[in-house]
């Protein structure tokens, strides 16, 4: 917790130097404004400007390389997004896959009733006879689940 309160700090500490930075420009413009100018003072307004605005400018590069890595997804300290997110994919994959055999089983029945109604005696051999209301469901190899063989040896 300590570790995000630095950073506001930090983010306080830049605020106040663009303050100082703009404050510096404007009292140098308002030197030159003047009808006798004090060329040595509007230099150092000048010089304060721009070693504010290089400071300004290093911190700021800093919080932004902070804030790129922390928003990329990887995990860090304190953060769950990068599991949320995981969860979230493995979510839609999970939901395409149910559509998609929605769709394929949908497919199926469709084919056996345009079978059952083009060659009645195709269904008898296929174990959709009168005695039969329902075939044995068969499951694709690619959709059983692994052998604990099998998950020892790609493990």
């Amino acid at each position: 917790m300590t570790a995000h309160w630095e950073r506001i700090q930090a983010l306080d500490v830049i605020e106040k130097d663009v303050i100082i930075c703009i404050q510096s420009a404007g009292a140098a413009l308002q030197e030159l404004s003047k009808d006798k100018s004090n060329v040595k003072q509007a230099e150092t307004q000048t010089n304060q400007f721009l070693k504010t605005l290089s400071t300004v400018e290093s911190r700021l590069y800093e919080q932004i390389n902070y804030l790129t890595q922390v928003s990329t997804g990887q995990p860090h300290e304190g953060s769950g997004y990068a599991s949320q997110k995981v969860l979230q994919m493995a979510w839609h994959r999970l939901e395409h896959v149910r559509s998609r055999v929605n769709e394929l089983d949908n497919l199926k029945n469709t084919q056996i009733a345009e079978s059952a109604v083009r060659a009645p005696n195709l269904a008898l051999g296929m174990g959709m006879g009168p005695n039969m209301n329902v075939m044995q469901p068969q499951v694709h190899p690619q959709l059983m689940p692994p052998n604990n063989s099998e998950t020892q040896n790609t493990g």
